[in-house]
């Protein structure tokens, strides 16, 4: 059996990954695609605990939120993401490992080769083929989630951080552009799915080949 492709969506905070997750999903459906909808941190039962835990304790270090993401992750990997592309199906998941290079390697300043080490130990052999990286201005990027409220403790994160989180998406787009198709969220959502569409079109048609 084929195996499927992994996708993965990344971004700051108020970038729209959730809006464009259900259009990606909903697209590769209309084209006859199973698609199975994840996330990080999350995914699987303990990495939803785990999740609860980085998401509201405020007194984490940078190391052990960093540890915690990826003992959610590689349940996740193992349990889930593996097993449904082996099956055939495709995965789509808010978030992977580049959000760990972003957050806790650009944002807390946690060395860019201890996440390195943990991802070639943990995850290795799991790479998303394709990840849209949706990237606006930090300042839009709150607007938009403090507008929707509900805010998480790294929505309330410092202008500074965040903008530190940004730059460390641009720099790992830079570093992987076959990978990381950068894509305008401060344009209106429709161009936006109108560019996330197209680079679909194209990963579909060659998948089947």
């Amino acid at each position: 059996m084929k195996r499927g492709c992994f996708l993965s969506l990344e971004g700051g905070e108020g970038v729209g990954k959730t809006t464009n997750l259900t259009f990606i999903a909903d697209f590769l459906r209309r084209h006859g695609i199973e698609v199975v909808i994840t996330r990080e941190p999350g995914g699987v039962p303990l990495a939803e605990t785990l999740r609860e835990l980085i998401l509201d304790e405020a007194g984490l270090q940078p190391e052990a939120e960093l540890l915690l993401i990826f003992a959610g992750r590689v349940q996740h990997v193992r349990d889930k993401i593996l097993p449904t592309l082996e099956r055939g199906q495709w995965v789509v998941c808010d978030r992977f490992v580049d959000a760990s290079y972003a957050y806790q390697g650009g944002g807390r300043g946690v060395s860019r080769h201890r996440i390195e080490y943990l991802e070639n130990w943990l995850v290795a052999g799991c790479r998303p083929d394709l990840t849209f990286l949706l990237d606006a201005p930090v300042e839009v990027g709150l607007r938009r989630a403090r507008a929707r409220g509900d805010t998480n403790r790294f929505e309330e994160e410092t202008v500074a951080f965040l903008e530190r989180v940004r730059q460390s998406y641009l720099e790992r787009w830079r570093r992987e552009p076959r990978r990381i198709c950068r894509i305008d969220a401060s344009r209106p959502l429709a161009e936006v799915q109108e560019a996330i569409a197209a680079k679909l079109s194209r990963l579909v048609e060659t998948w089947r080949k």
